[in-house]
């Protein structure tokens, strides 16, 4: 028996604790001066967005990214030409004083890669396209045909290797989602797994060649599928005794806000585990501005290890790899199999007025005597102790403190919150539909939360002030998985002195951690920034539907999968995106692509509805899922292409006002 505990630990483990902040120890890699993993740093990088072959802008662009805190530098070399153009970049980069290493990023073309790697600190090469060119062939391999496959790749990357060896270059095998292979494709499909085997194939060869400068990464423009893939990776290493370091990142995140919690939810998840030693946020933006974000992501991680102890767990009770959204009882539309809800908290404003409701997705027309709603419209509203004095939408439901909720004539719609277990079990009044319970981790082992839980009218609440804050509501979450425990569950969070930038990335981390694994049937945050004033209701609520869209659990507006352009890209990466923004935003629940080539557009285009790609100067492909509809059409035209695509597919609908 104990050797089945084990073997289960070994089959989940993919950090080196669920309750413990730790750095998860990889290999040390040196990228020119400035080494990777190990005990160095988690470090930054970009990519420059420029034509490779333009050697004075993209100088200049590395220098501002350099300047704004890049530890690596990551340079597109689509051809031989452009690899070979690396070396005029470098030398006036350190011509101008600037000695940070330079990636070469590389698909396709094994031999830029040669001389690529002759030139810069490292070489970024894709798994699924080094060797493999075919697209969306269906193949049945046999084991006989798939080795072939493998040889063929051997082939291709030892003379590679070999190079990196003589002058002292890395390698990044960067998987992407977007991009399997066909022979990976066939036998895994497009999941996770396959990811993790299409680097794994790779990494072996250099293993068997004793070649250990290697950095891998798992891309997905899902966050969920990323972190799944990544954890499995570490798995794979873990038990084929590797532990090369890993380079996080969200592809294709987009751009503002959404991009901002959308790489967030995929990258925070996993610093939060210790896992990652570099990071790259993808914007659809100039990458200067991808740094701050990742800084802030790496920097809340400086003394993490000193929080407050968890209690521990070794064995997960949940499967890391796979999303299954923890199984709960529905109270009163929360839970089951109902969406995740959305609470915002109006405790700190007394006297409500009808035009405070429009922060939260409300409009009420003192004519018709109505509210109409956006698909933002908050599900629940919290008041503590104030008191509404005017009717609220029908659909809001309203929570009070207990005791302010005791006190009420009219309780319709209205609904207490115990601010312990012990509250609720001594109280003389209880909703006999829905009682909300706020709890924490010391709560989850007393006989009083015993007592209280499978009550089929209670919601709890859960909460943390741990500075591992994620770890310990995950603990709790653990805690009723264990028990069984089926009452639905609100993450609750509140920040003290922080600002828009920062709220909007810890909390996308937080949340997003938990619901990436299942758990939370509904979120809710307060933040004050350093003057003690709670942030916009507007900006919270907008960043909780963010978060939720972001870990695929409730979809409630368009969603752009943008890359983040590069000396590829085919047109106006940021320009085309806000065009179509403009257009199609108002689109509930359509994912739409904008790629600037083609290199990964297809494949990430497998999980979207709709796909914008520059296929040549001027030109557009348009794609639905990973289907040619329109090829090469004139760029003037494809927004209007576009439009008219999506209304043959009948999913078209006009824009309307508030």
């Amino acid at each position: 028996m104990k050797n089945m505990k084990t073997k289960v630990e070994l089959i989940k483990k993919y950090c080196n604790s669920l309750t413990k902040y730790t750095r998860y120890k990889t290999r040390e890699v040196f990228i020119g001066d400035i080494p990777l993993g190990g005990n160095n740093p988690i470090r930054i990088q970009s990519m420059t967005t420029t034509n490779t072959m333009d050697t004075i802008a993209t100088v200049e662009q590395a220098i501002r990214m350099i300047e704004a805190g890049c530890d690596y530098v990551r340079i597109t070399a689509p051809s031989i030409n452009e690899a070979k153009n690396l070396l005029n970049i470098k030398n006036e980069l350190r011509r101008r004083g600037f000695r940070t290493p330079l990636i070469a990023d590389i698909h396709y073309t094994p031999n830029a890669a040669e001389i690529a790697a002759r030139i810069v600190e490292k070489v970024r090469i894709n798994p699924g396209n080094f060797v493999d060119k075919k697209k969306f062939q269906i193949i049945e391999y046999t084991d006989a045909q798939y080795n072939e496959e493998l040889e063929r790749i051997r082939e291709k990357l030892i003379p590679l290797l070999k190079v990196c060896k003589e002058y002292g270059t890395a390698i990044r095998i960067g998987t992407n989602h977007g991009s399997l292979s066909d022979r990976i494709m066939s036998r895994y499909g497009d999941t996770p797994l396959g990811m993790v085997e299409s680097a794994m194939e790779f990494l072996r060869i250099c293993e068997e060649e004793n070649f250990h400068s290697v950095v891998l990464s798992m891309k997905a423009s899902n966050p969920q599928i990323m972190v799944q893939a990544y954890r499995l990776l570490v798995n794979k290493m873990e038990e084929e005794g590797m532990n090369y370091p890993l380079h996080l990142g969200v592809t294709e995140a987009g751009d503002g806000e959404d991009g901002r919690i959308k790489s967030s939810v995929g990258i925070g998840t996993l610093l939060e585990d210790g896992l990652g030693d570099t990071i790259r946020v993808s914007l659809t933006e100039e990458p200067e501005y991808e740094v701050p974000v990742a800084k802030i992501l790496v920097s809340r991680y400086k003394g993490r290890e000193n929080h407050k102890p968890i209690v521990e767990i070794n064995d997960n009770p949940i499967d890391p790899f796979s999303y299954k959204r923890r199984e709960t009882f529905e109270v009163a539309n929360i839970g089951g199999t109902t969406v995740p809800k959305v609470i915002s908290d109006f405790s700190d404003l007394m006297n409500l007025t009808f035009e405070n409701f429009e922060d939260i997705g409300y409009k009420y027309d003192k004519v018709t005597d109505k509210w109409s709603l956006t698909d933002f419209a908050s599900d629940i509203i919290y008041l503590g102790k104030n008191e509404l004095h005017f009717e609220p939408p029908v659909n809001l439901k309203i929570v009070y403190d207990y005791e302010t909720w005791k006190m009420l004539l009219n309780k319709t719609n209205s609904y207490p919150l115990y601010k312990s277990c012990k509250e609720f079990l001594l109280a003389g009044n209880k909703s006999f539909l829905l009682n909300f319970i706020e709890i924490g981790i010391d709560d989850i082992f007393s006989n009083e939360f015993n007592s209280v839980a499978n009550k089929n009218n209670v919601v709890f609440v859960v909460n943390t002030n741990n500075l591992h804050g994620m770890a310990e509501q995950r603990r709790i979450f653990f805690e009723f998985v264990i028990k069984d425990i089926k009452n639905p569950v609100i993450i609750r969070r509140d920040y003290q002195n922080i600002n828009e930038e920062k709220l909007r990335l810890y909390a996308s981390t937080d949340l997003g951690a938990l619901l990436i694994d299942g758990f939370g049937d509904g979120v809710w945050i307060t933040a004050k920034n350093e003057n003690g004033q709670s942030l916009s209701k507007s900006f919270l609520n907008r960043t909780l539907f963010g978060i939720l869209q972001a870990a695929r659990v409730r979809i409630t507006k368009t969603e752009y999968i943008a890359c983040p352009s590069c000396g590829r890209t085919l047109f106006d990466l940021v320009e085309v995106t806000n065009k179509v923004r403009m257009k199609t935003e108002h689109l509930k629940g359509l994912k739409i692509a904008i790629m600037g080539c083609i290199v990964n557009g297809p494949g990430e285009m497998a999980d979207a509805d709709y796909g914008y790609v520059g296929s040549g100067p001027g030109k557009v492909t348009l794609y639905r899922g990973k289907e040619v509809v329109k090829r090469n059409i004139s760029a003037e035209n494809a927004l209007n292409e576009l439009i008219e695509l999506i209304k043959e597919d009948g999913k078209w609908v006009e824009k309307k006002d508030f």
